[in-house]
């Protein structure tokens, strides 16, 4: 049931072209925003006024400033993202015949507060590409340069069309979702930051394969919409005032984050929660309202493991929307303190794809706001890491092997369906996870940042185990958080932790590592080749032959079982092309198994990790009575759905 926000009267909002007000931080804070917005549902339009304070965090002379005008993407069929993306994004296609399909982001005027007028200046510039018909950047050059540690003030204008929803952001009927909608100001790296050698602007056009980077800063919002429509943000909501013209204002604040999203819409059914601190905000589609728990319980349980695992939520709210049907390319999505889920009618309980997606938007709360790394260069470090933890998640908490499926006797799990989209790859050595997200191998970018990170991330723990893996994770938030860190930066902290506990049982370091599964395109798979035994008086002789069908060097444990039931463990530095070992025991070697822990996840074909004597057809039979279990299950529905 929805409820009805408390009003303020229009006094009590903030002046409009007021410096904004920047409390204790616990971030930089290098861009302060103050806009004001109003949506015009009939025309999907926004006007806005926007007070941008930005402060020069090097020691450089800034002689220009640079910004991101993201909506501009969605401009006409040259701009970068289209051509790259072909007018779609998860299977979600623009209506390319429409003009009302499109969308744009105009600056009206810019001038420094008492001083120059920089809207002459504007210009298009396209620093990845050189598509001269792409509009997401432009440059200002200033007459007054902005000196080391000193603020610049500029009041600007705008005014943009949203469009039709197919990739993240825009209108579908009546509903609004509003991310990336005004000039967003560049990420300056002084020297020293990730990559930077010397001071320099990083700012990257809007690319299909590719998400956000920016600095942290505090947003105070003030958006005006039709009064039937609900409105919900990034941030606190502040206040509400309703207007004479049949409208009403919004205001909301946020604090050390790196973007503001928001969404509108006449038919959500509000659901309220809280978990400790956090207050849960659920905005449900009216025939979605029975799946609320859903959504809530997956939300709790993600804000609990990241609590207990990786470090502390500072936010005081958390705003789940879920966007209708007709507007699934929304579905999916994070900002600061507000992610998008996605679910439908009818969807079984034992299907979690909303509790999946759920925990997996959440988890950017930590990757992408938290320790905001670079999305557009290394986008690995915020959904290859988030894949992990959603892995962990939903498999802890929904069950190891049924955490995602678990229905009519299908069944399986989060790191599963990781691995398996990495595995099955036609070729999985078709290139790195690291590197400029938009020139990854056209048509992996998923499985290489996703999938195949969570994988070689869950082999990374099962070399270090649990304990250490979470030591590394959380040294690496509490020591990057809000610093934009980069691969070197989570590597020298591996570096740093695992030879101090494991008395360099990996070397001095784990470059080698790196080296080969984020870096490099080597591939895992060991393979149990043979057992054979032969008779020596009394004991017998058992040889054991593993072979390195990869190219990837991993260390790697192979168990030996006995036919009196004892078993022994023999170590393999993984670096030749076959190892044989001997044995010599009372009792016959009746099998082995290489890497028997499941260690090594990334290894592309666990079918051939063992080796028994006497085969057995006890396996075969299992998974032909499951599959027959499944079919007879599906054949019963479809016959029920008739």
């Amino acid at each position: 049931m929805k409820r009805l926000r408390w009003f303020l009267i229009v006094t009590m909002l903030p002046v409009w072209g007021q410096t904004p007000v920047v409390a204790q931080s616990l971030s930089p804070r290098i861009a302060n925003y103050q806009i004001q917005v109003e949506l015009n549902p009939a025309t999907k339009r926004l006007t806005g006024r926007e007070t941008l304070v930005w402060r020069n965090p090097s020691a450089d002379v800034i002689r220009e400033l640079q910004f991101h005008l993201y909506l501009n993407a969605f401009k006409n069929q040259q701009s970068s993202f289209m051509r790259e993306s072909g007018g779609q994004l998860r299977g979600e296609y623009i209506d390319a015949g429409n003009k009302e399909a499109y969308g744009f982001i105009d600056v009206l005027s810019m001038r420094v507060r008492n001083g120059e007028n920089l809207t002459p200046k504007i210009q298009f510039f396209q620093p990845d590409d050189n598509n001269a018909d792409d509009q997401t950047v432009i440059r200002v050059p200033l007459s007054k340069p902005v000196g080391p540690g000193e603020t610049i003030t500029l009041d600007i204008a705008f005014r943009a069309k949203l469009p039709q929803i197919f990739a993240r952001t825009g209108y579908s009927r009546d509903f609004f979702l509003v991310g990336q909608w005004f000039p967003k100001i560049g990420v300056y790296e002084p020297a020293g930051t990730r990559y930077a050698m010397q001071g320099q602007w990083n700012t990257h056009q809007f690319h299909a394969n590719s998400e956000f980077y920016a600095d942290f800063g505090v947003y105070d919002v003030n958006i005006t919409a039709p009064r039937e429509y609900w409105v919900s943000a990034t941030g606190q909501m502040q206040g509400e005032t309703a207007n004479r013209n049949g409208t009403k204002t919004i205001r909301f604040r946020a604090e050390d984050v790196v973007d503001f999203a928001w969404t509108a819409s006449p038919h959500f059914e509000v659901v309220e929660d809280k978990w400790r601190h956090v207050k849960i905000e659920l905005l449900l589609q009216p025939e979605h309202r029975y799946q609320a728990q859903r959504h809530l319980d997956a939300a709790k349980a993600a804000l609990a493991y990241f609590d207990k695992h990786l470090g502390r939520y500072p936010y005081s709210t958390l705003t789940i929307v879920d966007p209708p049907l007709h507007a699934s390319g929304a579905a999916g999505m994070e900002y600061p303190t507000f992610i998008t889920a996605g679910t439908t009618w009818g969807l079984p309980q034992g299907i979690r794809f909303a509790e999946m997606v759920t925990v997996h938007e959440f988890g950017h709360q930590y990757f992408m706001q938290l320790l905001a790394s670079n999305e557009f260069e290394e986008a690995w470090l915020d959904e290859g890491f988030n894949q992990y933890y959603e892995g962990r998640i939903m498999d802890e908490t929904y069950g190891r092997k049924s955490s995602v499926v678990n229905w009519l006797g299908l069944r399986m799990g989060d790191f599963e369906m990781s691995r398996d989209a990495y595995v099955h790859l036609d070729n999985p050595a078709i290139g790195p996870s690291f590197g400029n997200t938009w020139q990854l191998p056209e048509g992996y970018y998923g499985v290489l940042t996703y999938n195949k990170t969570a994988t070689w991330m869950k082999t990374l723990e099962g070399l270090l185990g649990r304990p250490l893996m979470d030591e590394v994770m959380r040294t690496y938030f509490n020591r990057w958080k809000f610093k934009h860190p980069a691969a070197k930066d989570f590597i020298a902290i591996v570096n740093e932790i695992v030879p101090r506990r494991l008395s360099y049982r990996y070397g001095p370091d784990m470059n080698w590592f790196f080296e080969q599964i984020l870096y490099g395109d080597q591939v895992c798979d060991y393979e149990l080749k043979a057992v054979r035994n032969s008779k020596q008086g009394a004991n017998y002789r058992s040889t054991i032959t593993v072979y390195r069908r990869g190219d990837a060097r991993m260390p790697v444990e192979v168990q030996v079982h006995f036919d009196d039931g004892s078993e022994q463990r023999l170590q393999w530095d993984g670096k030749a092309r076959y190892r044989t070992f001997m044995l010599t025991q009372p009792a016959r070697a009746d099998w082995a198994k290489v890497d028997p822990d499941r260690k090594l996840y990334i290894d592309t074909n666990l079918n051939n990790n063992s080796y028994a004597v006497r085969a057995s057809a006890a396996p075969v039979a299992k998974y032909t009575a499951k599959l027959l279990f499944w079919v007879q299950n599906v054949m019963q529905w479809l016959a029920w759905l008739a």
